[in-house]
Parts: structure tokens; sequence; C-alpha cells
């Protein structure tokens, strides 16, 4: 029992000091820039565009939660909106900053999920399925931006494109192998160690919908910061958007810290000044991702907290009696 809320403990003061280690890392990222002139840029960004980012940003957590009751569904589990809403705000929240998102994600589902009474190879099954259905929103976002607004490729990507359309079609021909082996063939499908699911093609939609819905609201959130400051459309933006979060991702560093920055900096920097640049990246750090880390971390420290409460009491009723 020992062990037990010493691992719960563990688990909360790790988050924590996963929470301050991302701050740490966004400070030594910009202290070298001129901070007075930052923070007076800040002061000129109108409150409006700063409300709506976040207002952008609550609906895209809501729509996060998606991912949690499309896999429970999957493995037919029932479970209230409210738990699986939990699930994945903190997922989300801390997964988005710490990065490793895969085995971050994986270690909060197996924490809560196993609570609740689930298997391991259902827990396990979730967690592939909600990471895969976040690859599959980027996938479709892309193919679709990709092949009807193709931007250049920055050099610094080192991509042996020109252009990001032979990646839009790259992304097309996965989607369409993806529908066959999971929708249309009734057989499961393992490719290596994974397995793919079979789905009926109300959950498949589901998983296209809710992965597409957070890529471009995620997308949005920044682009409203940056209102009145640059002339081109959202979709536009939205290919710089997705193509800098693949370098990120790709980069496996916390965030896509430094490399999604540089990216967007190259994509920006033709139409406003680097300093603005850093002061709409900074401020889209704190909405996307300081906010709802700093909030996953309190939700789960309070579930831990209660876990130990109720254990206590347990403890205690079982000495009395």
């Amino acid at each position: 029992m020992f062990n037990n809320i010493f691992f719960r403990l563990l688990t909360s003061c790790s988050s924590l000091v996963l929470f301050v280690f991302s701050l740490w890392t966004i400070h030594k990222n910009f202290h070298y820039y001129n901070a007075q002139n930052i923070w007076n840029i800040l002061a000129t960004v109108p409150l409006s565009n700063i409300l709506k980012a976040i207002i952008l940003m609550l609906l895209n957590y809501v729509i996060m939660t998606g991912y949690d009751c499309l896999a429970v569904n999957y493995v037919r589990h029932t479970l209230s909106y409210s738990k699986k809403a939990l699930v994945s705000i903190i997922c989300s929240g801390i997964s988005n900053s710490v990065g490793f998102a895969l085995i971050s994600s994986c270690m909060i589902r197996y924490r809560l999920y196993s609570n609740w009474g689930f298997s391991v190879i259902s827990i396990a099954q979730i967690s592939t399925f909600c990471n895969l259905t976040f690859i599959l929103g980027l996938f479709l976002i892309g193919a679709i931006i990709f092949t009807t607004n193709p931007l250049e490729i920055p050099q610094l990507l080192n991509l042996p494109f020109v252009s990001v359309q032979p990646l839009g079609v790259i992304f097309i021909l996965f989607i369409l192998v993806y529908l066959l082996l999971t929708v249309i063939c009734k057989e499961p499908v393992k490719i290596g160690q994974w397995t793919l699911p079979n789905l009926s093609i109300k959950i498949a939609l589901g998983q296209f919908i809710v992965s597409a819905l957070d890529w471009s609201l995620a997308a949005a959130v920044f682009y409203s910061i940056l209102s009145g400051s640059v002339s081109f459309s959202y979709s536009t933006f939205l290919g710089m958007y997705i193509l800098a979060q693949i370098a990120g991702l790709a980069s496996n560093v916390p965030g896509g810290l430094g490399i999604f920055e540089t990216v967007i900096l190259v994509f920006l920097s033709p139409f406003t000044s680097i300093e603005k640049i850093f002061s709409f990246l900074l401020i889209y750090r704190v909405i996307y991702y300081f906010i709802p880390l700093t909030i996953s971390v309190f939700l789960l420290g309070k579930y831990e907290l209660k876990q130990i409460v109720s254990t206590s009491n347990s403890l205690s009723c079982k000495e009395h009696l």
C-alpha cells in the first residue's frame, strides 16, 4: 500500500517538475532577445486578439476530449464523459509541452484508466488509437492544404522537395491505405509489432473529424494573435503552421521548441519584424502551451491528492475494524 501511495506522489511531483522545466526552457530560449522591445510590442497586440485566442484554445481542448471518447468506444468500454475528458485534457496539456508525447501520454492514460478497471491491453489499444488519430488529422489537413495551396519548403528543412505538394500527395496515399486496411479489410492487419484496428466507417470518420478540428483550431489560435499584422489568409497560414509542426514533431524536442519557431520565423519574416514574430510566438506559447499545462498539472495533482485521501480513509476504516 505504501508503494502505491509513493507512486502516486511521484507521479504528481514529476508532472510539476515537467511544468517547471518547460518554463525554464522557454526562458532560456528567449532571454537573449531585447526583453524591453518584446514587452513593448506585446502591449500593442489588441486585447480582442488575445481573448479570441484564449476562446479558441478552450474550444480546441473541448474538441480534444473526442480522442478518448472515440478510443473508449473503440475498445467497447463504458465510462462517463467527465472521466474521458479528464484524461484527454491532462494528456494533451502535459504531452504537448514536455515532448515525447507517445511516452508521456501512455503513462498518464495507464495511471488513470487502470484505476477505473481497464486492462493493460485495453489501455494500450486506447493509447495507440489516440496517437494514431492525432497523426491522421495532421495528414488530412496537410493533404488538403499542401495540394491546393502549395508552399515553398524552406531550405533549412533539407527536404528533397521544392514545394509541399509532393508531401500532400504522400499524405493522401497514406490516408487511402489506412482506410483500406482498417475499414474495408475485415481481418486485422499486422505491421511489425503494430496491429491496425478494424474500424466502422463511423469511428474512422470520427478520427479524421476530431483530429482535423484539433489541428485547425490550434492554427487558428496562432492566426488570431497575428490578425492585423499580416496580409495573408488563414488557409495560407494553416499550411505554414502544419509544416512547422511536422518539423517540430519530427525533432521530438519538447513542444517542438526552437524547430517550430525557426520555421515560423522563416515564413513570417517577409511580412513583419523579427521582434514582433517572437512576441507573437511568446503569446502563443503562453496561451496554447503554458495555460493548458498549468491546468493539466493542477487537475492531475488534484486527482492524485484525492486518491491519497481515499486510500488513507480506507486504511483508517480497516484499522478501526
